[in-house]
């Protein structure tokens, strides 16, 4: 071999080898930076998965919770949906359901006594009606308060003619309770707003009147 065809064959040997070298560490990134994409990219669909299981078990729980009896709850059946301009002397305090005004009360927190006649025609639509004695201590009040706030159909209001310190209304149903924080005032609000015992669940909890 000439020493012209060797410093070629050696030059050749040494790109290869260079080449080589090249594609070896390309390799190496390769795998580092894929490898690291798919370890991230497996992170984040656990991560959401984890996300959509705990939200399917969170809702699962509720509705398991909601279906729960809840203690203390009385029913009314064969109750009339008459539209009416008269007052209404309804047999329980507040009014579970039967005739009433042909307006609704708006959803939301009330300070002052509010017309019973519409509110029960609220009930009707699904709402639940949280009403308290006007003598109860501030801080329960707050805490009745926070419960109700932007949930679209509760009610809640004084009444000074109730027994109990707290009832919780709905159509049909009804609950006495001797405390604003009684664990049963969020059990029944899961359990029946927007229940399908009211006549006409779905319907407007807004747009009609304010008390």
């Amino acid at each position: 071999m000439s020493n012209a065809a060797k410093r070629r064959s050696e030059h050749q040997a040494i790109v290869a080898s260079i080449q080589a070298r090249q594609k070896a560490k390309q390799r190496k990134w390769n795998l580092l930076v894929y490898g690291s994409f798919g370890l991230l990219l497996t992170a984040i669909i656990t991560a959401v998965a984890i996300t959509v299981v705990g939200s399917v078990q969170e809702r699962n729980q509720a509705a398991e919770e909601a279906r729960k009896p809840i203690e203390g709850v009385q029913t009314f059946a064969d109750l009339t949906r008459n539209h009416v301009q008269t007052a209404v002397d309804y047999p329980q305090e507040p009014g579970v359901g039967g005739d009433h005004a042909g307006i609704w009360t708006n959803c939301g927190v009330y300070t002052n006594p509010i017309n019973e006649q519409s509110a029960v025609h609220s009930l009707e639509h699904g709402a639940v009606w949280l009403t308290y004695k006007p003598d109860l201590p501030a801080a329960d009040i707050a805490t009745l308060t926070s419960l109700v706030r932007d949930k679209p159909y509760v009610l809640l209001s004084p009444d000074s003619g109730q027994s109990a310190a707290v009832m919780a209304t709905a159509w049909g149903t009804q609950l006495a309770l001797p405390a604003a924080g009684d664990a049963r005032i969020p059990a029944f609000i899961r359990a029946y707003a927007q229940s399908k015992n009211a006549p006409e669940p779905g319907a407007a909890c807004t747009g009609g009147t304010n008390g």
